[in-house]
């Protein structure tokens, strides 16, 4: 069974930054593509960024030039550097991985941007 645990998220201010972590464990493909989505209250789950086992990435058009998603095969570990925070930014955060038979979801890590 494949497990998702992202870490890192909490209370920062406006104008500050935050890195998210996500550790995923199991068994799975190593060709996959893991990502990073966000949830804000009455929203619907939006695609943050996205990062193939081979590096390649894509972003959301609201996060480009502010956040930074990057991996370590290694440790089967997605991280999301975000910077230059809004309080538009607070949201739960999920890690998610998609392997050729499956989409896993972690259990979301809560960000808050306020003063």
């Amino acid at each position: 069974q494949v497990q998702l645990v992202e870490s890192g998220g909490g209370l920062v201010q406006p104008g500050g930054s935050l890195r998210l972590s996500c550790a995923a464990s199991g068994t799975f493909f190593n060709i996959n593509v893991m990502g990073w989505y966000r949830q804000a209250p009455g929203k619907q789950r939006e695609l943050i960024a996205t990062i193939t086992s081979g590096g390649s990435t894509n972003y959301a058009d609201s996060v480009k030039g502010r956040f930074t998603i990057s991996r370590d095969n290694a440790k089967n570990t997605v991280y999301l550097q975000m910077n230059s925070l809004k309080p538009e930014d607070t949201a739960v955060y999920y890690c998610n991985l998609k392997d050729p038979r499956q989409t896993y979801w972690g259990q979301g890590t809560q960000v808050t941007v306020s003063s």
